[in-house]
């Protein structure tokens, strides 16, 4: 992830100030909702990190092909990150 957690939550409460200021939405209880939207934002951050890992292991898995054939790692490794970006709909 880019960030670290901290900034997150950091992030993630002025979000939830600056809509509960301008009236976007109402809460009783700020702390739950800003540990909410804290998780949901690592969440959504983390997501590139899941799909560097799942591409790491795709290639490996056809390691032995792409040598044989002479396939450049990193031109293979941008093509299968945007096939699986597009699968799960991320924008990165």
């Amino acid at each position: 992830m880019i960030f670290s957690r901290d900034y997150v939550g950091y992030l993630a409460r002025q979000t939830v100030k600056h809509l509960v200021d301008a009236k976007v939405i109402g809460t009783a209880k700020a702390t739950v909702l800003n540990e909410r939207v804290t998780a949901a934002m690592i969440d959504e951050l983390a997501l590139e990190d899941r799909i560097n890992d799942e591409v790491r292991v795709i290639l490996d898995a056809f390691q032995e092909d792409m040598l044989r054939t002479g396939a450049n790692y990193q031109e293979m490794f941008k093509k299968v990150k945007n096939e699986l970006a597009r699968k799960y709909k991320a924008v990165l």
